[in-house]
């Protein structure tokens, strides 16, 4: 048995993707399959502020795409937004303050259509949660995970169609989130009846240290037949993945001036 770090990379059928916007626009990304099995649900992934350091490899949605296929039979799509760049490429136009990222979350979630991707979720992180709020309530998707959900672009109305719509919406809070605590948070959504609040102690905005906890709490929703927690050892082929390309950018940060 090896233990699984930061950098373990689990087996997977991993594909470099391109999706294609409504206003013309290529943008980059990846799918991680399971090496075996048929995917039981998928994970489309929508990253912190591309501005501060948010990118499709931000920690938790990377370490994601590292454990989940093998872990949790979880399909796991990751994609920059427009003008975000990673490792896996840039993709095209520019960053614009959650306006014609509308287009980047329906092209993500009409590929994962045309894939036929079984039961599609939405994780988003951050800035990711505004867009997932805003543009996420497609007949394709199942429901919607918001880590550390600042609520800096979405409007109460928002909130008012997620409530109206009745799909599942869990919101995972840090206890010494810089943006909002677990109390505002209940407040805030309060107008969603289904809304599952649940604050995690201990835990800040950047989940740094607390990976787990979120990637068990998606598993528990995404795929509720994994016993959890999720192991913390893999028995198989295992992979380590070079995180130098990250050490200035292993987690996005969320401040009020940009890089």
């Amino acid at each position: 048995m090896k233990k699984i770090t930061g950098s373990s990379v689990l087996p997977a059928r991993r594909e470099d993707i391109e999706l294609t916007t409504a206003d013309g626009l290529t943008l980059v990304g990846e799918l991680a399959l399971p090496a075996q099995n048929p995917p039981v649900a998928t994970m489309i992934c929508l990253h912190p502020l591309p501005t501060h350091g948010g990118m499709m490899d931000s920690h938790v949605l990377r370490k994601a795409s590292y454990r989940l296929p093998a872990l949790a039979d979880i399909a796991v799509l990751r994609f920059n937004t427009r003008g975000t760049e990673s490792v896996r490429g840039r993709s095209e136009g520019e960053f614009d303050r959650a306006v014609g990222e509308r287009f980047d979350v329906a092209a993500a979630i009409e590929y994962a259509e045309f894939a036929e991707l079984p039961n599609v979720w939405i994780v988003g992180w951050s800035f990711g949660t505004d867009l997932t709020l805003m543009y996420g309530l497609e007949p394709d998707v199942a429901g919607a995970i918001l880590l550390s959900p600042p609520l800096r672009f979405s409007e109460p109305r928002h909130l008012e169609a997620w409530a109206a719509d009745g799909r599942p919406l869990t919101a995972l809070v840090p206890e010494f989130d810089d943006y909002l605590r677990p109390a505002e948070a209940r407040e805030r959504f309060a107008v969603v009846p289904q809304a599952e609040v649940i604050g995690v102690d201990g835990a800040k905005h950047l989940w740094v240290g607390d990976t787990e906890r979120v990637l068990d709490e998606i598993v528990a929703r995404l795929n509720p037949s994994v016993e959890l927690p999720l192991p913390g050892e893999w028995d198989g082929p295992m992979e380590r993945a070079d995180s130098s390309a990250y050490a200035d950018r292993t987690t996005a940060t969320f401040k009020d001036t940009p890089r």
